[in-house]
């Protein structure tokens, strides 16, 4: 775009309105600045337009108006003169510079000065440099850190810290007397990378291979190939995903090799060094010995918070590669899976949990599990009743008769799948009571334990403490007492103490929501896994993610912030207690914008990984109008097209089904719409005999609830939608696999 659009030009350099006679502009013989003025006046306003570059859009620019230095500038010549003017403002800026180097050479942790900008974000942090540092070379040790990013300056390492999760390569870097004091690289000492050409071996093409046992997603080629901020398109991204993973039996028609594509490896071999907790017992830390002076001065501290102690972290678990583990499954890399619900079992968990068998690598066609296979496990938290109640003395066995009895749950008890899905109940306050960092103290702030983003719920206490029997939903024989710092009122009540689940945009469950920020955090601290929120689908095998050992969560469309409706943690490992210890001293925010904020202030932001949305959440670009021009398939302008796909694309989800479904992403997010059925013509649990009771149930709910007559009539394809919506289609599709009538994604059949 032209500036003249932004800066009118006349013909002659001119205003329009010269003076009123006609005549030439005069001025004095002394003023050459003030003919100047004179032709550029329209230049010379307060405010001038500026244009800068929108992220992702190349053909707009964003227009915002800025003070005219040249109008400050003119303003002090003609007060104070041409000399004095320009003298004053050097010495302005002068000042500034000297003020800031004054502070930055004798400030002191105890004098942490506010930010420069009073409307920016107030600082979160509450740990030192030696300690953040003390947390990165725990994370990288235990093998958390499989990754070439480079470890932020500002910690200020002075040697790299060794790497297990990282192979070993020739060091490219230059002599030690060209190098600085600081480094920013780990030293990798595992095993080498093979990365595998995965693809369906004749005559078998119809459906895609498992992951092999012990694969990797390298997220550093996934970043190169899928990272919004570079550039990357979803659906150039989504090509990468699934060509890599062999997605495409028997369609592939890209030709030549894909070496750059390829993203999934195993380790092989022995590490060069095992002994991996030298580096974290003896550690080297830049600027440590430097007497007095406190390596925290860069740093700025929250206000009115105090640093927290030095950290005394247990030594990191040690690292061992899949090739020479002892047994599947890795008892610090737990394959977990977590989510939780709260209220009356609905749809939307029941398809959550039915994309997971249809996905997942659970041996549901042997008549007994591969031992080399490591099966996940998918634990669903219920939460009975409102955020804020207080739970019952017989809140687990209630909640199981619940489950039995609604058609929804119960085919989930089913024998077949105890093995891979447990219902467990939460109790939040058995939980943060086995969170270590914050057992002593979160009673202290349970008036703020609905905090999302700064703005706190406020939950009426009880004016007694009650002793109620509250299970821990670790162990279901188990049963502790606690005592529960919530709120008793009327089940009846529609408010947002007692909402229990989202019934319609107006009666939104707030409160349940903002307990979930914590929930998550919790649940991955304490067990390890992934946690995924319930409006949630799964669309492929989730192994190779395990296998990165790293802790991400996703990132949050167009901004440089955490979306944590994914979020995958290790247990117990030193960035959890980084979070639960500054989100203590930030009034228990867990939201995923503070948490944004938490990581970016201590330099972690490697340590939790921004993922691309693309894997997870690839509509989600296009809903807010970004990469419209090459959007991936499906093309969604809102998230209400899963629900009610427009007409000019209809044919999409029968035509297609699952493969024209963002395939080659991990997951679906199809943000909330709790209260928009997936199936509105067949709105109940289709999964066929073995599970009739249940249908039939849910089928005279419906009849009571439109009024008609319950009778057994045939049913006919004609009185069906025409045009099925692609949420129609992916229940459809899972509830097929359960039924018998088809294999699952990876052609496998279900055994009973």
């Amino acid at each position: 775009m032209t500036a003249s659009i932004y800066f009118p030009q006349r013909s002659n350099g001119f205003a329009e309105n010269h003076n009123s006679n006609g005549s030439l502009p005069m001025y004095s013989s002394s003023s050459a600045v003030q003919e100047k003025w004179r032709r550029h006046h329209h230049t010379a306003s307060w405010l001038v337009p500026i244009t800068l570059p929108i992220p992702g859009v190349r053909t707009r620019r964003l227009r915002l108006l800025a003070l005219n230095p040249s109008r400050v500038h003119h303003l002090v010549v003609n007060q104070i003169g041409r000399r004095r003017g320009a003298l004053l403002i050097f010495v302005f800026i002068a000042a500034i510079y000297t003020v800031f180097a004054l502070h930055s050479r004798f400030g002191t942790e105890e004098k942490t000065w506010p930010a420069p900008l009073p409307f920016g974000d107030p600082p979160t942090l509450v740990y030192r440099r030696e300690d953040l540092q003390r947390i990165w070379e725990w994370e990288v040790a235990a093998g958390h850190y499989p990754s070439s990013l480079k470890i932020p300056e500002q910690l200020a390492f002075s040697k790299p810290p060794t790497n297990p999760a990282l192979p070993a390569r020739k060091s490219t870097s230059p002599p030690a007397r060209f190098r600085g004091p600081i480094v920013t690289n780990t030293l990798g000492i595992g095993s080498k990378r093979v990365y595998l050409d995965l693809q369906s071996q004749p005559p078998n093409v119809a459906y895609p291979p498992r992951p092999v046992p012990g694969s990797i997603a390298d997220m550093d080629v996934v970043m190169d190939h899928c990272d919004f901020s570079q550039d990357k398109y979803v659906r150039d991204c989504l090509e990468v995903l699934r060509l890599g993973a062999g997605l495409d039996p028997g369609r592939r028609v890209r030709r030549g090799k894909m070496d750059e594509w390829k993203y999934i490896y195993v380790e092989t071999g022995e590490m060069d060094n095992t002994t991996i907790t030298d580096p974290f017992l003896r550690p080297s830390f830049a600027l440590k010995t430097q007497g007095e002076v406190d390596p925290s001065d860069e740093f700025t501290k929250k206000r009115g918070a105090e640093w927290e102690p030095h950290l005394r972290l247990p030594p990191p678990p040690q690292y061992v590669p899949h090739v020479q583990s002892p047994t599947a499954c890795d008892e610090e890399n737990p394959r977990l899976f977590h989510m939780f619900w709260t209220g009356p079992f609905t749809d939307k968990p029941y398809l959550a949990l039915l994309s997971f068998l249809f996905t997942q690598n659970l041996g549901l066609h042997l008549d007994h599990p591969d031992p080399n296979v490591c099966r996940p496990k998918f634990w669903l938290w219920i939460n009975p009743g409102p955020a804020a109640s207080l739970p019952n003395s017989n809140a687990m066995r209630d909640m199981f008769d619940q489950l039995k009895s609604n058609p929804w749950a119960s085919p989930f008890l089913h024998p077949r799948f105890k093995d891979v899905i447990q219902f467990k109940l939460w109790n939040i306050t058995e939980q943060l009571d086995s969170i270590p960092e914050v057992k002593d103290d979160w009673r202290a702030l349970r008036d703020s334990l609905f905090n999302s983003g700064g703005f706190v719920e406020k939950v009426p206490q009880n004016d007694e403490t009650t002793e109620v029997t509250g299970p821990t939903g670790v162990d279901d024989e188990k049963e502790d007492y606690v005592d529960t710092p919530m709120t008793t009122k009327s089940p009846d009540d529609d408010d947002k103490l007692n909402r229990v689940g989202s019934k319609s945009p107006a009666s939104y469950d707030r409160l349940s929501v903002i307990l979930s920020d914590m929930v998550r955090f919790v649940l991955c601290h304490r067990y390890g896994g992934i946690y995924l929120d319930a409006d949630t689908i799964f669309l492929r095998d989730w192994s190779e993610l395990f296998g990165w050992r790293g802790a991400f969560a996703y990132r949050w469309s167009r901004l440089e912030r955490y979306n944590t409706a994914v979020l995958r943690m290790n247990k117990g490992s030193a960035l959890g207690t980084f979070l639960f210890r500054t989100a203590l001293k930030n009034g228990l925010d867990f939201h995923p914008m503070t948490i944004s904020k938490y990581t970016k202030d201590a330099h972690l932001e490697h340590l939790l990984l921004r993922l691309p949305d693309a894997l997870f959440d690839a509509a989600w670009l296009n809903t807010e109008q970004y990469q419209r021009d090459r959007p991936p398939q499906p093309f969604f302008t809102e998230f209400g097209h899963f629900f009610d796909t427009p007409p000019v694309s209809s044919a999409a989800p029968q035509a297609l089904g699952w493969d024209g479904f963002f395939k080659g992403a991990y997951s679906y997010h199809f943000h909330n719409f709790w209260w928009k059925p997936f199936d509105p013509v067949r709105n109940f649990p289709d999964l066929g005999l073995r599970f009739i009771e249940g249908e039939r149930i849910a089928r005279a709910a419906l009849a009571a609830a439109s009024g008609t007559n319950l009778t057994e009539v045939e049913e006919l394809v004609a009185n069906d939608k025409r045009d099925l919506d692609w949420s129609t289609v992916l229940k459809r599709t899972c509830e097929a696999y359960i039924r018998g009538e088809r294999p699952n994604l990876y052609g496998e059949w279900l055994k009973w």
